[in-house]
């Protein structure tokens, strides 16, 4: 390759583009720490409720929440959906390698109503989503009509998920690291 070709753009040149930038670390006290705990056990809990729990006023605790959404560390508050329930009992990932851009192909697998979440990962693979969907003969339809219609998808594998256990409850653990590191 001379000097004057022209380069061709690395597969990875947009990717900054379609993914979340890390954020810098808050720094929290232990009312925050076991604000985040309470908030994560109920997020509907009343802030009268976790002021009485905390041992202060509601509007002190309202304004640490206004604080922490401001941080980023509250990113939002979810129902935590059973999708079997509403007919997606089948939970699949797929590992994806691509050929090309794989920013146009971020946005393209976010355009597919049963992509849950991409991560863009190192190794043999260039990413992992997780799918929801009713059954085999619908993962097929996505397969054939969307996720292998998308330019520059070179390679996917699909992983069925046979079984999901109870979720871990990780903030707990997570937390105490916090306090540990700060005590």
């Amino acid at each position: 390759m001379t000097e004057d070709a022209p380069r061709k753009p690395s597969p990875l040149a947009a990717i900054a583009d379609v993914v979340s930038t890390p954020a810098t670390p808050a720094t929290l006290d232990a009312i925050d720490l076991r604000l985040l705990e309470l908030l994560v056990q109920d997020a509907r809990t009343s802030q009268r409720g976790l002021a009485r729990e905390l041992q202060m006023s509601p509007p002190a605790v309202g304004d640490r929440i206004a604080r922490l959404e401001r941080l980023g560390v509250i990113r939002g508050y979810r129902a935590d959906i059973d999708w079997a329930a509403l007919g997606f009992p089948m939970q699949v990932f797929l590992s994806v390698i691509a050929a090309t851009d794989q920013a146009a192909i971020i946005r393209a697998l976010h355009a597919i109503p049963e992509v849950e979440e991409i991560s863009v990962v190192t190794g043999s693979i260039d990413l992992l989503a997780r799918l929801r969907v009713r059954d085999q003969a619908h993962l097929r339809t996505i397969l054939l009509e969307g996720i292998w219609q998308i330019p520059g998808v070179s390679r996917t594998e699909t992983l069925l998920s046979l079984a999901e256990t109870p979720r871990k409850d990780f903030v707990n653990g997570l937390i105490a690291e916090l306090r540990a590191d700060r005590g």
